[in-house]
């Protein structure tokens, strides 16, 4: 690791020192004074070179990047790597007694942290054409973005899209850092990464069930083939959106989790409830930031509670109305924009608009297991360690009371609980009948 470090630090010093003297460039044609012949940017040397071994270079060399490029990526960088190289940036306009706007940047407490409009200041300054062409490197198209090596934070709202702050991505962070934890929660995101040591066999549904996730399966072994080597992109959206609604505990969490498990995607959910009590008001800025982390990732979305946004549409009473509708419509918008798999998930669907329903490639519906399925449910979620109790029969627990699979385990973590509290390690009938009378009361159902 030491070796690993000791090469990035090397590569980045000598592009750190790349990225300040085209700023001093950039800054002297800027205040150069009349009569002045100042060197144009145009006079930058070339990237240093930077071939080697170290995690940084061999980056560089999966994601083959333009000299403008480069320095916007080293501009991301700068306020962790080096806050004080931008310093320069925030000198004062004695004509406005306050920054310089052409000089972009976000308040943070004192450092400066470089936006859209920073990079274009420095590889375009005050031409115009320069300048739309460096906003075109922040295309999702394009390599920064595509490659997920920075992010653009959305700008506040009445903020112009110049304002987006410029941040290097977690995966550019990984590689600069190496034994960086990648799996540790981000904070800033309103998603959970989902994770199950479970395998696919583990999964117990009807055929016809198995048989649809099969075809997101396939999909996502096979839709790049079938949009660029058969030449279907034109005629054919990227993504591929389903529904799954069933009962709680039917397994459509379970199901997402494996599929990515499968598939070796990673699988975030958004539980949608939350996003929108907890940030009602900046819903899509926050919606946004999940898509744009996770376009270029291949992540799998797994929306969670998708009733609180794409429930039945009632008429439009006040402003808060009108707001909500606004969100159901950016957060349809980005999902058919998705070029991944999204999951949407529901208990009912009768709950959900009819007019979200048409959007979807796939509904998937997620029953309450019959008498063989709970069976083999109860069967695989016993504890290997624990004795049954003479007399107790799971043959006739699965067929005399109908519980999901949810409620089964639930019912399993209580009696084997019971049995280690005892110590004993034998699963009681009685434990059993108060572990499912528990869950039949959850659900407002008599024993």
């Amino acid at each position: 690791m030491a070796d690993a470090l000791n090469g990035n630090a090397r590569h980045l010093e000598a592009d750190l020192e790349w990225l300040a003297e085209a700023l001093r460039l950039r800054l002297d044609a800027y205040f150069a004074a009349p009569g002045d012949s100042p060197r144009p940017l145009t006079a930058l040397p070339p990237p240093p070179d930077c071939s080697g071994a170290s995690p940084y270079a061999q980056m560089l060399a999966s994601y083959p990047l333009s000299a403008e490029e480069r320095l916007i990526l080293l501009l991301a960088l700068a306020p962790t790597l080096r806050p004080q190289l931008l310093d320069v940036l925030l000198t004062r306009n004695e004509a406005t007694q306050r920054g310089f706007t052409e000089f972009g940047g976000a308040p943070s407490g004192g450092a400066f942290l470089p936006t859209l409009e920073t990079a274009c200041f420095l590889l375009a300054g005050d031409d115009l054409a320069a300048r739309l062409a460096t906003m075109g490197l922040f295309e999702r198209t394009q390599s920064l973005l595509r490659h997920g090596l920075i992010e653009l934070q959305p700008p506040q709202l009445g903020e112009p899209y110049s304002a987006a702050l410029l941040q290097p991505s977690a995966l550019l962070l990984q590689r600069l850092i190496p034994g960086r934890d990648d799996t540790a929660p981000d904070l800033t995101l309103p998603a959970q990464r989902m994770h199950t040591e479970l395998e696919w066999a583990y999964l117990v549904l009807p055929a016809h069930t198995r048989e649809q996730l099969d075809e997101i399966r396939v999909w996502l072994a096979h839709g790049d083939a079938l949009l660029d080597d058969w030449g279907m992109r034109p005629k054919l959206r990227a993504g591929y959106t389903s529904l799954f609604h069933g009962a709680p505990g039917t397994g459509k969490t379970l199901a997402a989790s494996l599929l990515g498990k499968l598939c070796g995607r990673e699988v975030y959910k958004i539980d949608l409830s939350m996003v929108v009590s907890k940030y009602i008001g900046e819903t899509e800025k926050n919606l946004a930031r999940v898509f744009e982390r996770a376009e270029n990732k291949g992540w799998i979305l797994f929306f969670d509670e998708a009733d609180a946004l794409f429930g039945k549409r009632t008429r439009v009473h006040d402003a808060h109305d009108r707001y909500a509708n606004q969100e159901v419509s950016f957060l349809l918008q980005r999902i058919e924009e998705y070029p991944g798999v999204a999951i949407l998930a529901s208990n009912l669907k009768s709950n959900l608009d009819d007019a979200f329903l048409r959007r979807f490639q796939s509904v998937i519906h997620f029953p309450l297991p019959g008498h063989q399925e709970r069976l083999k449910i109860w069967r695989e979620a016993l504890p290997e360690p624990a004795r049954l109790e003479a007399g107790l029969e799971l043959e006739r627990i699965a067929e005399q009371f109908e519980l999901s699979g949810g409620a089964i385990m639930n019912v399993v973590r209580y009696v084997s609980l019971r049995a280690l509290s005892r110590g004993d390690g034998i699963l009681l009938a009685r434990d059993m009948e108060d572990g499912i009378q528990r869950e039949l009361h959850k659900e407002g159902r008599a024993f």
